[in-house]
């Protein structure tokens, strides 16, 4: 198609990005259906399947802002970047000004102080996420029906142009995907890696088939810790769509308050936030239940992508043995083999993961840092930590628990 002027505005609101617009550059070709995952930047007027992510849904946005949990008054205020031709949303990088780094799972809080002792002003910085989500997806969202580098790369400039305007000291883009951190590499923007750990479906049609590809020590260990964590007359429940109540969004919330007041001190998300993803998107949550003597006493909240199940918070008003690692990792395992899911994302860090069948996974950050000086320290010191996280990987890689060819099957 023949390009047309791009023009490019930054929101301080979803709110103020029609719904259909934002979710067409978020998610495109999907509907009221989830897709199929392909290269976010391949082709570039050509129409192609992509995965389904949640986190980067108008609704999910939305809830974050309309809650307070994402607002200027907790340091995270809108930004918004909008790539339009001819009055309409062709790309969208989701931004936010901060006054902080909380909530954003890419460390950075060692350049702030080192910044601001040599006198510089590390805050406001923009930040381009998904507030409080250490899930990889999209960050630069282009519509079909475009050219897709070249929307790329306006996004990318955008940014430096909005860190400019907004007198911000650099630009983060985090949890991005392996494609937009080389694009945006060529932008001047640093690169930056580090490790998570994700479950691969292989095919298996049931746990017993997850189980076998595993050594037998921690097969072992698995099937001890999945009838230790259900010992004291516990019961597991999935809950979904229209099964998630208010009276379940509370007891949630209260797992949730715990578990954060201890882990951060204030947890980041209000109770409203749950009501509103529960009224907007139910049917991509998923609620791993908890009950005992009539009452929820532990849970972990899951969204679900088109191919991928995303492990989020959880939290217990009551502490038994391995209960965290069946409701977190085990039933997550379990749903997504049921429901041919490929692969489960667990969160941040953690690497005692491993040990239960989640392998190393590389995630990208890129950071466009402003002073020349800060842009020359911050770059020496990526060097060094890419090959630290490339040579830990390559360990962990080694580590992991299935079974070599010469092991038993029992």
């Amino acid at each position: 198609m023949a390009s047309s002027e791009i023009t490019l505005e930054a929101v301080p609101s979803v709110a103020e990005v029609p719904a259909e617009e934002w979710n067409a550059c978020a998610n495109p070709d999907v509907s009221n259906s989830h897709g199929n995952g392909a290269d976010p930047l391949a082709g570039s007027c050509a129409t192609t399947k992509r995965a389904y992510n949640p986190f980067v849904s108008h609704a999910f946005f939305s809830a974050l802002e309309a809650s307070g949990s994402a607002a200027p008054r907790t340091g995270w205020g809108a930004r918004h970047l909008i790539a339009k031709i001819d009055g309409k949303a062709a790309g969208i990088v989701p931004c936010y000004l901060k006054s902080h780094s909380q909530g954003e799972y890419v460390f950075d809080r060692g350049w702030a102080d080192a910044y601001e002792r040599a006198g510089g002003r590390y805050y406001p910085k923009l930040q381009a996420s998904v507030p409080f989500t250490p899930a990889t997806g999209p960050r630069l969202l282009i519509r079909d029906g475009v050219n897709r580098d070249e929307i790329a790369s306006a996004l990318a400039s955008g940014l430096i142009a909005l860190t400019g305007v907004s007198k911000a000291s650099s630009a983060h883009v985090t949890f991005a995907r392996e494609e937009e951190w080389r694009l945006l590499a060529k932008h001047g923007f640093l690169q930056r890696t580090d490790q998570q750990f994700h479950w691969q479906n292989q095919g298996f049609a049931s746990f017993d088939d997850f189980l076998a590809t595993l050594n037998s020590r921690h097969r072992k260990a698995i099937k001890r810790e999945r009838r230790e964590a259900v010992a004291a007359g516990v019961s597991i429940h999935w809950l979904t769509g229209a099964a998630i109540t208010e009276d379940a969004w509370d007891a949630f919330f209260q797992f949730y308050m715990e578990t954060g007041s201890r882990k951060w001190g204030r947890p980041y998300l209000t109770r409203s936030f749950y009501s509103l993803i529960g009224s907007s998107m139910a049917k991509d949550v998923l609620l791993v239940m908890v009950r005992r003597n009539h009452r929820w006493i532990a849970g972990a909240i899951n969204f679900i992508g088109s191919d991928t199940l995303f492990g989020r918070h959880w939290g217990a008003i009551e502490h038994h043995p391995f209960l965290h690692f069946e409701v977190c990792y085990y039933q997550a395992i379990d749903y997504a083999i049921k429901h041919g899911l490929k692969v489960v994302e667990a969160g941040a860090q953690g690497e005692h993961k491993l040990a239960r069948g989640y392998e190393p996974r590389t995630t990208y950050s890129a950071h466009y840092i402003a002073d020349a000086g800060l842009h020359r320290a911050i770059d020496e010191y990526l060097r060094r930590e890419r090959a630290y996280v490339a040579e830990a990987g390559r360990e962990l890689a080694e580590a992991v628990p299935f079974r070599k060819s010469s092991d038993e099957a029992s």
